[in-house]
């Protein structure tokens, strides 16, 4: 006989959290150029986190990194010194699932997004904090190669995801689409994958991660980053992204409320290249919503867009444009943990 098959979920971001993991910029990371520039950024956020729920700090060195905690005011804080190559706690955090009503952490293998730039001590950041106590959940291998800012869960077993990322060949290249759809199906408990297989925003490292394109607010909402400017090179791009995401049906069989965001002003770096800027890389914790902002004159009709989208939650911007020169923004700085996960 063979065992009865676990009943497995991936919650939803908007589910009740513990914690929210940040992975604090050093001088060993892409951004010792600029660390008096970003780690304002990193406080500003672990400050707002701590309002609602604790903060879980990965960082090169606990004292250095509790004195500016210190000196922001923010408690509610725990600090776990693990080495880092980079920031992007999204991507290398665990992936909490419920597995026959136990939280399971899965350590999925982080690779640098497909190759691109070294990984070999991120990859090892949950292994670690979960060795050092940090995380009451048990804790399994992912099996395979795949980041968190890959994955948008409504919590009822759709997964929303593009073609772009996890079909990359520095990835999974031993695995179809349909071998990593029914891979995701089991682990993830899912019944069904909705596929996007256009749009990209401009400077992104990820190959078109789903959290900066296309965001589940509830289970039958979706906002979506949508381009006006039809001079504007991602015009065609997100247009049929748009058309993609009216295809789509609930699991119910209803069309998705699609909530368009605002087309930020391009934003480039000192060097004239364009960065990824979009307000689709927003954060869910209790009791409030984390908008990224860029200096730019959308950003208050988003934070708009937002306090529509969410009335319940206290919508509260934070000024990214720091975090968009090494090509990301505030989801893929951070990492939730549902409520019971943390240890500490």
């Amino acid at each position: 006989m063979t065992a009865n098959k676990p009943i497995r979920r991936l919650p939803a971001e908007w589910e009740a959290q513990s914690a929210v993991q940040l992975t604090f910029p050093h001088a060993g990371t892409d951004w010792a150029d600029i660390l008096p520039e970003v780690l304002p950024c990193f406080l500003q956020i672990a400050q707002t986190i701590a309002r609602f729920q604790r903060v879980l700090i990965v960082c090169d060195d606990t004292s250095e990194t509790g004195e500016l905690l210190k000196q922001y005011d923010i408690p509610n804080c725990v600090l776990a010194k693990v080495p880092s190559n980079d920031t992007w706690a999204r991507d290398h955090g665990g992936v909490t699932i419920e597995e026959d009503g136990q939280f399971v952490m899965l350590d999925f293998v982080f690779n640098g997004w497909g190759l691109k730039f070294p990984a070999d001590k991120d990859n090892l950041i949950t292994r670690h904090l979960y060795n050092i106590g940090v995380f009451e959940a048990g804790i399994r291998h992912g099996g395979i190669v795949l980041e968190g800012g890959a994955l948008e869960s409504d919590g009822q077993g759709t997964l929303l995801t593009t073609t772009e990322c996890l079909l990359s060949p520095n990835r999974n290249p031993h695995l179809s689409k349909e071998e990593i759809e029914e891979y995701l199906k089991d682990i993830f408990g899912l019944q069904r994958i909705l596929w996007l297989n256009h749009g990209y925003l401009a400077g992104d490292d990820t190959d078109s991660h789903i959290d900066t394109l296309a965001r589940f607010c509830t289970a039958d909402t979706i906002a979506y980053v949508k381009c006006t400017d039809a001079g504007d090179d991602h015009f065609e791009a997100l247009q049929k992204m748009e058309r993609e995401l009216q295809s789509f049906r609930t699991i119910d069989g209803q069309a998705y409320h699609l909530v368009p965001l605002p087309w930020p002003d391009a934003c480039y770096d000192e060097e004239g290249h364009r960065l990824p800027a979009t307000y689709a890389n927003f954060l869910i914790i209790n009791g409030a919503v984390l908008v990224p902002t860029y200096q730019v004159p959308q950003d208050e009709a988003a934070l708009d867009v937002f306090r529509g989208i969410f009335p319940n939650h206290e919508i509260i911007g934070i000024d990214c444009r720091p975090l968009i020169l090494q090509h990301g923004s505030l989801h893929c700085v951070t990492m939730q943990y549902p409520s019971g996960v943390m240890g500490l």
